[in-house]
């Protein structure tokens, strides 16, 4: 959710942190701001908003020589998004930043004013500063009253902390938050709470395990465990393909992204298909011993890419499957079996709630699987067994290629397991496969489509509401569509069972609510064609997408000739993503960060 940069060395600390800021912009953040210590003396910048008004606060600081840094991008979950309230907090003499949530916050700080201590902001964050501080003036050294400090924090954090104790270390902690260490050949150090930031600085790179504390100086990285045990780095060598920041003559990230579709989906597919069976070296086919039931737990649109997979492994793989939304799932006490395989869905790897659903899963001796798009993240390091969805990096918050490249690896999935489990004959596993080959070309965006639906945006700005509905595994694709537009157009929108609508919501049908109707020609096209026409006879307003051309249709999008359900679920998810974004662009709003919302959601 939040960002978090730091450096020690002698370049340009105030470019090096503001570059890396704004490698973490696509996470979201309402507010940002450096601190950087230099020859015993702090300089401090905050600002709200964008990146860019930091950068016009700092452009007449300049660094010169060794210095240490740390930076920080943040969205707001104590206290509103102002400059008091922005990280760097500062004590008497240090600074601090920190992704997470200090749980026991309120005790800590009432403890901190009670002697004294003045709060300048309402953040969570603030107490550790000043916790700290009290402990510096109790303890043998500032890393004494680091440790002290770290073990008396409850909650998830990744900290930062720059002192002028000790001026020429950064102290730092890491539970249930991201965060690394690069390093590169000139003895510089790197902090971050994702690669992205770092590549093209370091060449090697640690990422903290929870309960991780310590220091580093120019010459030494000290690390310690939970139990105050040493620990020696582990450096992996650091990838050097970071995608480009440059929206290549899109509008935005996201309208870049959708186009990039096609290839992402490629490179999801590269050397996982052969004529008849599908290949994940990745996993030792024995994570399916003694399995009778999947349970897929996720969040948001990886929730809905995650229902898309228990039609697809009920239909083929004939498993039975479960569904969780993680956040819930934590807190209910569920009940779960050893012969249950826990697949955990995020784009990131980071999401809080999901990767608590991952531990609970683990601590109760169930094998594993994440289907994530960042390699080395915190829930890569933890499941059994991972699928990586080579969806690259997306800037846009609201998710397109990622939920793309997830259902593409769940129907490669769910034909792996039918091949294991022998529930699909040999003929129809390889008639499948030569389904997935064709998705490339059924999601590459055509720009006559694209015009139309351009066009087509401006009948749908106003009203009071839209319902997005369809059958069987077109009803997830459904609640995507009105994911989509609700997040970046700020349009209220609900997906919809097409069967349900005569169960309670057509009460609401007339000319200003707009129907978003999904007719696959393969799939259910006659009933779902039957509820159409229920909410058409209400004088519901209907655009129909669709291969075959709805007479009762307001608008119609056709798609293009598809031989298959699963080939119309994707030229429809295009549809969807194109609609929503045209709609947003349409209301002027700034669609790769969408207000309130953020990339990662690294907090409950």
């Amino acid at each position: 959710m939040c960002g978090i940069v730091g450096y020690l060395g002698k370049k340009n600390t105030k470019q090096i942190l503001l570059d890396g800021l704004k490698e973490l912009e696509y996470r979201g953040y309402d507010s940002a701001g450096i601190a950087v210590l230099q020859n015993g003396e702090f300089s401090n910048f905050k600002a709200v908003g964008k990146l860019v008004n930091l950068e016009e606060k700092t452009k007449d600081f300049k660094t010169d020589g060794f210095s240490v840094g740390i930076g920080h991008t943040r969205w707001a979950t104590h206290g509103k998004p102002t400059e008091l309230n922005a990280h760097p907090h500062l004590g008497e003499s240090s600074y601090v930043v920190h992704n997470g949530i200090i749980e026991n916050y309120a005790t800590l700080k009432k403890e901190l004013q009670s002697s004294g201590i003045t709060f300048l902001s309402q953040t969570d964050t603030e107490v550790i500063v000043h916790q700290f501080e009290k402990n510096l003036k109790i303890s043998n050294n500032p890393f004494e009253a680091f440790a002290k400090t770290v073990k008396e924090l409850h909650g998830a954090y990744a900290i930062l902390l720059v002192t002028k104790a000790e001026p020429n270390a950064i102290f730092f902690a890491k539970q249930g938050s991201p965060m690394l260490v690069g390093i590169n050949a000139e003895d510089e150090k790197y902090f971050a709470s994702s690669d992205t930031p770092i590549i093209g600085h370091c060449t090697n790179v640690n990422y903290f395990e929870d309960g991780d504390y310590g220091y580093i100086t120019s010459s030494e990285i000290a690390i310690f465990d939970k139990d105050k045990k040493r620990k020696e780095p582990k450096f992996l060598t650091l990838l050097q393909n970071k995608l480009s920041a440059q929206k290549n003559g899109f509008r935005f990230f996201m309208e870049k992204e959708i186009y990039e579709q096609s290839d992402v989906i490629s490179d999801t597919l590269m050397g996982r298909l052969s004529e008849n069976e599908i290949i994940f070296d990745e996993i030792d086919k024995t994570l399916f011993d003694g399995i009778s039931e999947i349970k897929l737990c996720a969040c948001g649109t990886s929730y809905h890419s995650a229902m898309s997979a228990s039609y697809l492994f009920e239909r083929y793989s004939r498993i039975k499957t479960s569904l969780e939304i993680a956040s819930e799932f934590r807190y209910r006490e569920p009940v779960m079996s050893s012969d249950t395989l826990f697949i955990v869905i995020s784009q990131s790897g980071e999401t809080a709630d999901t990767l608590e659903a991952l531990k609970m899963a683990k601590a109760s001796g169930l094998k594993t699987l994440v289907i994530c798009n960042v390699d080395n993240s915190s829930m890569v390091r933890l499941a059994d067994a991972t699928i990586l969805t080579r969806a690259g990096i997306e800037k846009g918050v609201a998710s397109t290629k990622a939920f793309a490249t997830q259902i593409t690896v769940f129907w490669m999935l769910s034909l792996y397991i039918a091949k294991l489990k022998n529930s699909l004959e040999d003929n129809k596993i390889a008639k499948q496969i030569s389904l997935l080959r064709e998705i490339p070309s059924h999601v590459k965006v055509n720009d006559d489509l694209h015009e139309r639906i351009k066009r087509l945006s401006k009948r749908y700005l106003h009203g009071h509401g839209f319902f997005f509905i369809g059958r069987d595994i077109f009803y997830p694709l459904a609640l995507e569509g009105a994911l989509k537009l609700k997040e970046i157009s700020y349009l209220h929108a609900e997906g919809y069972p097409s069967g349900e609508m005569k169960h309670g919501p057509i009460a609401l049908a007339d000319p200003e609510l707009f129907t978003i109707a999904l007719l696959p020609k393969h799939l259910h096209y006659e009933k779902s064609k039957s509820n159409v026409e229920e909410l058409s006879a209400r004088d519901s307003t209907i655009c129909a997408i669709s291969q075959i051309e709805f007479e009762k249709a307001d608008d119609f999008v056709q798609i293009s000739e598809c031989r298959d359900y699963m080939l119309e679920f994707f030229e429809m998810m295009i549809v969807v993503q194109l609609l929503s974004l045209e709609i947003s662009i349409r209301l002027g709003n700034d669609v790769d960060m969408p207000r309130n919302l953020a990339k990662s959601v690294t907090v409950e």
